[in-house]
């Protein structure tokens, strides 16, 4: 398999990643054979999953925005992925120029594409971290210089958590950045849930097997368990709902039924 040159020497481009699987739902260029095999393999059991992450990138940008009406113009995204076209920084900055984003991910390709998307802009940067270790996202040079963590910031969490297993206390580490930021910050979460699916539990559970088999096992979690991500937050309206019911642009009966899999909410602190 030849090496494309925006592929960072340091991955290994056989094994499948969830970044470059999204990019590839999402109709990005910045993924593998490898990546689109695994993704095709999900879609057998769950065939609206581009349509899934279409809804979560399109509830983020209402979310940036009602945060940006707010007042809030520092916005910390942790499990970024790739950048596509409308994401954080663009709709912040277009918003409310000079807005400050700092995006977060664990995967090389998305980094090393982030940095390149965002040279020259110096309200944006990416840091290499893991939402398992809040301390090394909060202690960051990229976050240091540009978060003021004294005033509000908006911490996307946008289809990440579901990628968290519970041996890693994902409730720790939401909580962890929740107490580091100043009060009037705002959570913005998706996850992904049984919940809403357009099909028989069972076979969404194909698509869940394909993510275990690879190794970056997906978490379904119920409506009740993706709540408690929002302790210590007074949830905004209309609170934890599917993607397309959170303050729509347009009539969600219009949306694909498979848009509505999964929740999705707006919290903010006192």
């Amino acid at each position: 398999m030849e090496r494309p040159a925006w592929a960072p020497r340091s991955i290994d481009i056989s094994v499948p990643s969830i970044s470059r699987i999204c990019d590839y739902y999402l109709g990005g260029s910045h993924n593998f054979e490898v990546d689109r095999e695994a993704a095709r393999k999900a879609m057998e059991f769950l065939p609206g999953l581009p349509k899934i992450m279409q809804a979560n990138r399109a509830f983020m940008r209402r979310a940036v925005r009602h945060a940006v009406d707010e007042g809030v113009t520092q916005f910390l995204d942790i499990g970024s992925g790739i950048p596509t076209f409308g994401n954080v920084h663009e709709v912040a900055q277009r918003a409310h120029p000079g807005a400050r984003v700092v995006y977060v991910d664990h995967d090389p390709v998305a980094v090393a594409h982030s940095h390149a998307v965002l040279d020259g802009n110096e309200d944006a940067d990416v840091v290499a971290a893991d939402l398992r270790k809040p301390h090394d996202i909060l202690g960051s040079p990229q976050v240091e210089r540009l978060i003021d963590l004294n005033r509000p910031v908006a911490l996307l969490l946008v289809a990440i958590l579901h990628f968290v297993e519970d041996t890693d206390d994902p409730y720790r580490a939401v909580a962890e950045l929740r107490d580091a930021l100043a009060p009037g910050s705002m959570l913005i979460l998706t996850h992904a849930s049984y919940e809403g699916i357009p099909l028989p539990a069972e076979r969404a559970e194909g698509a869940v097997d394909v993510y275990k088999d690879i190794r970056n096992p997906l978490i379904m979690r119920s409506r009740e368990e993706i709540a408690r991500f929002f302790e210590g937050y007074d949830m905004v309206e209309p609170g934890l709902v599917p993607m397309p019911r959170w303050r729509p642009d347009t009539a969600p009966e219009d949306e694909d039924p498979y848009a509505f899999s999964g929740f999705a909410g707006v919290g903010r602190t006192a």
